[in-house]
């Protein structure tokens, strides 16, 4: 059985923010560029379960589109809701424990997206294997910050670096 990695793949703007108040992700829009997606469905294919944070499952509800992710095994971290819907199974016990049991099972690596309390949880308990973070060059100003204040310090090693057009750049760390 392999090693399945916990792997955060999500965009920042420059300051550091997954999205502006009240949830708006428009300053994502300024690397929109036809043909490219950023790697994105190359590193789908290395995963097969998602652990969201229940704004972001919102958010891509949102969009009026199918969900994209209908192929692998979601979960959505919330505090009120239970049960499951179409797309995923709602969680709220303890991450460690989610992790744990997904890690048994034989499968893919683990695609972590926002939200900022999601990536909190994974850090505080030195679950993050692998981080790609695209950097967005745009200041947003406000709104969610990717990284919280009060993490535990973590050292980190830059395994790639890749530059676009768009002026995207991602960063690809691994646990040092």
């Amino acid at each position: 059985m392999s090693y399945r990695k916990v792997i955060l793949y999500i965009a920042m703007s420059l300051d550091g923010y997954i999205a502006k108040d009240e949830d708006n992700i428009d300053f994502l829009s300024v690397v929109e560029t036809p043909g490219e997606d950023y790697g994105y469905a190359a590193f789908q294919q290395t995963v097969d379960t998602l652990i969201w944070g229940r704004k972001t499952y919102d958010k891509v509800l949102s969009f009026g589109i199918d969900f994209p992710h209908k192929n692998k095994k979601c979960y959505v971290l919330s505090r009120s809701k239970t049960g499951h819907d179409e797309n995923v199974e709602y969680y709220n016990g303890d991450i460690k424990n989610l992790i744990e049991q997904i890690r048994k099972k034989d499968g893919k690596n683990i695609y972590c997206d926002g939200g900022g309390e999601l990536l909190y949880e994974l850090l505080k308990h030195s679950l993050i294997d692998q981080m790609i973070i695209s950097v967005i060059p745009h200041l947003v100003g406000n709104g969610i910050r990717l990284f919280k204040d009060k993490l535990p310090e973590q050292a980190l090693k830059l395994t790639q670096s890749v530059t676009f057009p768009s002026g995207l750049v991602q960063l690809w760390y691994e646990k040092d």
